[in-house]
């Protein structure tokens, strides 16, 4: 096998608790998010005489916790192709996906029999160590409406699904915000916010209290900006039910909620499956510098 594609769903997180640990397996986060079928399709191929790198919709570049992955699989001439139209640092776990994406890609073209539950710890390891997420990669392998009761990679982390039939979602992103940045000052606020949020949904598990758990979420923890705070106000004034995307100046509202308030927003739908290989002939279009 010469060539290998993955595809990882996008992940916003609703709300969260930071959990830190010195062992980065252990780290991560208790939270809970929705999975999206706008994410990450990643192709990995074996190439000669040092021609491996990564390439972002085209364009030659580095992404940290995919070079972590890469250390840790030690599969050289590896060229990795990767297509998003989800934009960097704004709240959709791009980072972990790419991680998750090489992990799988790259793992099955390595002569290791890695397992899944391996791959997926590899690149919630590389993900916590890049400082550019918690607990993205779990929920991403998981796929749905994860809610995440214990930090960490696998075997550690532990999940469970609010169940839901087909469910449309929107998304307007105004920006970036640095998780690393967040989480470096006094959290307590925030944890105290998250774990009050995971209690609410457990309680009432839907994704409707899920989003109205994550504004309640947002608003506690002094992490929604002014603009995005009208934004998620107007939607709920509306009737629709919307949140901030964290860690990013992202609201995602669920069915048409942006829309119905007057905002041009991005539609896609809940991912049911997460991280997956795919089977597809032909290679991504190559980049003009490469």
């Amino acid at each position: 096998m010469d060539s290998v594609r993955a595809v990882v769903p996008g992940h916003v997180t609703a709300f969260f608790s930071p959990e830190p640990a010195l062992d980065p397996a252990l780290a991560g986060a208790r939270g809970g998010g929705t999975a999206l079928s706008h994410g990450v399709e990643m192709q990995a191929r074996r190439v000669a005489n040092g021609a491996g790198g990564l390439w972002l919709n085209g364009h030659r570049t580095t992404i940290t916790a995919v070079s972590g992955v890469l250390d840790a699989l030690d599969v050289p001439d590896v060229r990795l192709e990767a297509r998003t139209r989800l934009p960097l640092g704004a709240g959709f776990g791009v980072s972990g996906a790419a991680a998750l994406g090489t992990a799988l890609t790259v793992g099955a073209l390595s002569e290791t029999a890695w397992s899944r539950r391996s791959l997926v710890a590899i690149a919630h390891v590389a993900d916590v160590e890049a400082e550019s997420g918690l607990g993205d990669v779990v929920a991403q392998a998981h796929g749905g409406v994860p809610l995440r009761l214990e930090p960490g990679a696998p075997p550690h982390a532990q999940l469970e699904s609010i169940e839901t039939p087909p469910r449309q979602l929107e998304y307007l992103s105004r920006g970036a915000l640095s998780t690393a940045a967040v989480l470096g000052g006094d959290t307590r606020a925030l944890e105290t916010a998250g774990r009050r949020a995971l209690a609410a949904v457990r309680a009432t598990p839907t994704v409707e209290e899920l989003m109205a758990a994550g504004a309640r979420f947002g608003a506690q923890a002094g992490l929604v900006s002014p603009a995005l705070e009208e934004i998620i106000a107007t939607v709920t004034e509306t009737g629709g039910i919307a949140t901030m995307a964290m860690l990013g100046e992202t609201v995602v509202a669920l069915d048409t909620g942006l829309s119905d308030a007057g905002y041009e927003a991005v539609g896609c739908e809940i991912d049911p499956v997460g991280a997956r290989l795919i089977h597809t002939e032909g290679d991504f279009a190559h980049s003009p510098d490469g």
